[in-house]
């Protein structure tokens, strides 16, 4: 297996829902230590990996953590009820195999429904709410659970699945954003230039963009990246007035996120990441989004604002446990904000 390929299966893998991205910022650390010139953590538990040099100091950011579950209650039947961690579509939850991440180890369940044979017609046409559904660990009741290490407050993910498709093509659970992380660290190892690069793994973003706005306040950078996945829309039931992204067709380049609520991408970060990629012969598309955001509207609304710009790796079927990427993309990606931070001092100085 290709050895940034074997990255992503590690980062894909590794648990981490908001607040619990440790096994994951170990994958990150190990990756990225041979290749910068410090690594440390902030108060937040953002990792900031450096690389050091002059002006301008460009801030490179990826999140580490994933959208999953936490365990809210036990019952007497020793089922557990859960909250949801980010943006679900309750319905793809269901029948789902996860792991409770407990202080005694790791414990398997699944998140049970009712069959067909046992439902009315009526209850088969109705969605199921994630605040109904429960996770079954094999335990008889409520002590039996506890007594393996649930509690509330244990966090869930979903079973690790990470898997190669026909050809270039990859699935997996928290694609968004570990594809963005696999982005940022490859773009570290292929980066040679005399700006300062601060590569930082955020935390939280998935539950309101928190480690990117402590992360940027401290570094308080001349310009900022954000590496992240974009909603591709090349599949049944998506039609391309709603995404016209596709697999294949390079790195998503972020023009507006949710109708502008969002990031507004400034004309000079914009200019900087065309003509960067013109210049080094790398095809990407241009994202103009109504809904969803990035780290970047947190990091471009720091003290008196960051330029900041998002490449984004194009995935299918995001925020679920099958997302699917094509590593040329990400390839393409890395390459592209390598060079875009080569160029930096082009177009931001102080």
């Amino acid at each position: 297996m290709d050895k940034l390929v074997e990255l992503l299966a590690s980062l894909s893998n590794a648990p981490g829902i908001s607040g619990y991205e440790d096994r994951v910022r170990e994958v990150v650390q190990a990756a990225l230590e041979d290749d910068v010139d410090e690594i440390r953590y902030d108060r937040m538990g953002n990792l900031i990996a450096v690389k050091n040099g002059g002006s301008p100091s460009v801030m490179l950011a990826a999140h580490m953590d994933e959208i999953g579950l936490m365990a809210k209650y036990i019952d007497d039947g020793g089922f557990i009820r859960f909250v949801t961690f980010g943006g679900w579509f309750d319905q793809t939850l269901l029948n789902n195999s996860v792991t409770l991440h407990t202080r005694q180890g790791e414990i398997h369940g699944v998140i049970g429904s009712k069959p067909p044979h046992l439902m009315e017609k009526e209850e088969q046409e109705k969605t199921i709410k994630a605040k109904d559904m429960f996770i079954d660990v094999g335990a008889d009741n409520k002590k039996a659970a506890e007594q393996l290490g649930i509690r509330p407050g244990t966090p869930i993910t979903l079973q690790p699945r990470f898997n190669t498709l026909q050809g270039s093509r990859l699935t997996g659970k928290a694609l968004d954003d570990r594809a963005g992380v696999a982005m940022m660290i490859e773009a570290v190892r292929r980066y040679t230039g005399d700006a300062t690069l601060y590569a930082v793994g955020t935390v939280q973003e998935e539950v309101g963009l928190k480690g990117a706005k402590t992360s940027a306040f401290g570094l308080d950078p001349d310009v900022a990246l954000v590496s992240e996945t974009a909603l591709a829309g090349d599949y049944p039931g998506v039609e391309k007035k709603e995404s016209a992204l596709q697999l294949g067709g390079g790195p998503a380049v972020t023009v507006t996120d949710a109708s502008g609520r969002g990031l507004i991408t400034p004309s000079p970060v914009l200019s900087w990441i065309e003509e960067t990629a013109g210049k080094a012969d790398i095809d990407y598309q241009l994202d103009v989004s109504a809904g969803g955001t990035t780290d970047a509207t947190a990091i471009h609304l720091t003290r008196a604002g960051i330029p900041s710009g998002v490449i984004g790796v194009p995935t299918r079927y995001m925020h679920s446990g099958v997302e699917v990427i094509d590593m040329q993309d990400l390839e393409r990606g890395a390459d592209l904000i390598a060079a875009a931070a080569r160029r930096a001092g082009h177009y931001f100085t102080r």
